[in-house]
């Protein structure tokens, strides 16, 4: 059962995340093709609540969707089980988490 529902939320993940990556896309094209500078960017995305908001959804849903993608390849690797894999996943979606709102945190809260 637990795989089951580790399979929906990994699916749910993609669905949060494809149009987020899309915006991502976007807004990294509009930014190289006006020509802004890292400075310029900083200015725009700082003290942004939409800014925070957008990306820390982005960091939440690739931390989930990553950590169960890199269980299932943990489990088919190295045949690993139970509590041991659960330690194993959850570290990797925490660590990532951590890592991506430092970084959401570092380019919006001035």
């Amino acid at each position: 059962m637990l795989d089951l529902r580790l399979y929906m939320l990994q699916r749910l993940s993609a669905l949060v995340m494809a149009p987020l990556v899309l915006g991502h896309l976007a807004v990294m094209i509009y930014a190289i093709q006006g020509g802004l500078s890292t400075a310029e960017i900083l200015g725009r995305t700082q003290g942004s609540v939409l800014w925070f908001a957008f990306y820390g959804l982005f960091v939440f849903a690739v931390s989930l969707h990553a950590a169960i993608g890199l269980r299932v390849i943990i489990h088919e690797w190295l045949g690993l089980k139970g509590p041991v894999l659960s330690v194993l996943t959850w570290g990797a979606c925490a660590g990532l988490l951590v890592l991506g709102l430092r970084a959401v945190f570092a380019v919006t809260v001035p």
